[in-house]
C-alpha cells in the first residue's frame, strides 16, 4: 500500500486551530466535504482522523437526544397555530 503524506501549517479558524487537507490525501482517505470525522489523539501525541458512518437513527434515538432548551421549547405544539386555527 503506497502512503500519501503532506507537511502542513497549522493556521488560527477564531479560537481554534484549523489545518486543510490537500485533495489527494483526502481522496486516499476517503474523505468529502462536510462528512462528519473524529479526531483522536494517541497516547504517543498522534492525531487520528477516522470518518464517522452517517448511519440513519431511529425515531426513539432521534427522541432520546431532543434537547427542548436547545431546539427553543416544546417538541410538538401543543395549541393550534397558524391555518391550524378554525
Amino acid at each position: 500500500m503506497s502512503q500519501v503524506e503532506a507537511v502542513l501549517d497549522l493556521k488560527q479558524w477564531g479560537n481554534n486551530l484549523g489545518v486543510r487537507l490537500p485533495g489527494n490525501i483526502a481522496r486516499k482517505a476517503h474523505l468529502h466535504v462536510d462528512q462528519r470525522v473524529r479526531v483522536a489523539v494517541e497516547d504517543d501525541g498522534r492525531v487520528v482522523i477516522t470518518p464517522v458512518d452517517n448511519v440513519a437513527l431511529p425515531l426513539e434515538q432521534k427522541l432520546a437526544l431532543f434537547d427542548p432548551a436547545r431546539h427553543c421549547g416544546e417538541a410538538m405544539a401543543t395549541e393550534p397555530l397558524g391555518a391550524e386555527k378554525w
